[in-house]
């Protein structure tokens, strides 16, 4: 298994988000692995989508999502989740897919089907924001033997963005019991 190359995310969200399900986020905190399946991702495609934070202006928090692809959007929500989103595109072009859930490897017991329960089990914090994802401390290996079934849908929790409420911009492995809810029937 090869890690992604930073081309990998230079791209759009709308091409990379599809493409991350199935491949194997990995954290390394010390001597520590932790590795989990990705299963379901969102793509938010610039500031011109209502749901993307960047429909809001380029602000300190949103500042990475302005950067090059390949770099970690780490924020919080509610005042108690963090959510990990990818940074896409180019610079300039704020685009970020949210990792929404994986499946854990290796044996290892958690609960990672939803995108607040992934950053916790992956201990992923906003200290983690920025972080370049071709480095050492969090990453995405590609898996080849791996062939996810994806399913398009509506994005969760985004009735506030107009039309981009409805867009098929959340990607799902149908075959995954890992999905967070709503589940695809």
């Amino acid at each position: 298994m090869n890690k992604l190359a930073l081309s990998f995310y230079q791209r759009p969200a709308i091409q990379v988000a599809p493409e991350l399900v199935g491949k194997i986020i990995v954290r390394r905190i010390g001597r520590r692995e932790y590795r989990g399946r990705v299963v379901e991702t969102e793509a938010y495609v610039g500031a011109h989508d209502l749901a993307c934070h960047a429909s809001k202006g380029r602000t300190r928090r949103t500042e990475v999502m302005f950067g090059p692809g390949g770099h970690a959007y780490v924020y919080l929500i509610y005042g108690m989740y963090e959510m990990l989103n990818v940074v896409t595109g180019v610079e300039g072009d704020a685009q970020a897919v949210l990792i929404r859930a994986a499946e854990p490897l290796d044996g290892w017991k958690v609960n990672l089907s939803g995108p607040g329960k992934l950053a916790r089990g992956l201990k992923i914090t906003r200290s983690e924001n920025g972080l370049d994802l071709t480095g050492n401390k969090l990453f995405f290996l590609d898996d080849l033997s791996y062939q996810p079934s994806i399913v398009a849908s509506k994005r969760v929790g985004v009735d506030y963005a107009k039309e981009w409420k409805d867009a098929l911009l959340r990607f799902v492995d149908a075959n995954s019991k890992a999905v967070s809810k709503p589940r695809l029937k």
